[in-house]
């Protein structure tokens, strides 16, 4: 019987130890994080004006030369036209599937 409390008291002190342990690692990886989301901010509010000054620069030279500014904002046209790409993915599918057809046949 006299080794269940002693035993009791090293548990307890190897719990309190790790959970020690854990928060202090928590604690500085979450600061660590805040730390590197902080500075990444602040990088991107210094690049910020540089950004807006680049873009007026070129919208502004695309006018000079009659050619239409490209807008960051908005997808590019799509250069193939929608029905043509969608025969050409039925094709590769339906090929696909003869290949895999055969495949199954010679396996068998």
């Amino acid at each position: 019987m006299s080794n269940s409390p002693l035993h009791a008291f090293f548990v307890g002190r190897a719990l309190s130890e790790a959970i020690a342990e854990e928060v202090e690692y928590t604690l500085t990886h979450a600061l660590s994080n805040f730390g590197k989301a902080d500075a990444e901010q602040q990088e991107r509010l210094k690049n910020f004006p540089q950004i807006v000054l680049d873009r007026a620069a070129a919208a502004e030279s695309a006018a000079r030369t009659g050619n239409p500014a490209p807008n960051p904002g908005q997808p590019n046209p799509p250069s193939r036209d929608l029905q043509e790409t969608l025969d050409d993915l039925r094709a590769e599918i339906a090929q696909l599937r003869s290949e895999l057809q055969k495949y199954r046949s010679r396996s068998t």
